[in-house]
């Protein structure tokens, strides 16, 4: 059965910077999934950064993401895919936001967001053929 994590719950509400719960994913059979950042609620002049960061005991995160989606300023969606087939060492996974407020009104950020990741089928790896190009090459 396909993985669906909760990386950060739907209906969160942050005014501050934040990591979400860490997920096993070690049981995961294709290591890929589409992430879906979805937006319900925010104020103007302010922005949202959500990344997803991946360790290998669930204590060590590192110090770069993953992947990092779109920064966002209004609701709405967006999707990107997560693919760890060619990261064995990540089995834990989890999402940090990162909130900014700019302007002369309250200054303190809100959003009400959530982020999911469903697991799909892995992407194909098709290596190019050297020599061969494709009719947009030409």
């Amino acid at each position: 059965m396909a993985m669906e994590l909760d990386l950060i719950p739907r209906g969160t509400r942050a005014e501050s910077n934040g990591d979400g719960a860490a997920f096993d994913i070690s049981g995961s059979r294709t290591r890929t999934y589409i992430c879906t950042l979805e937006i319900v609620e925010q104020i103007e002049q302010e922005s949202l950064d959500v990344s997803v960061w991946g360790s290998a005991d669930g204590e060590a995160w590192g110090t770069h993401p993953i992947i990092k989606l779109p920064q966002a300023f209004y609701r709405g969606e967006e999707q990107m895919v997560l693919d760890l087939t060619l990261r064995p060492e990540v089995k834990f996974i989890r999402a940090r936001w990162e909130l900014a407020r700019w302007g002369r009104v309250a200054p303190i950020p809100m959003f009400v967001f959530a982020l999911k990741a469903a697991e799909i089928p892995a992407m194909p790896r098709t290596p190019a053929t050297p020599g061969t190009l494709t009719a947009q090459a030409k």
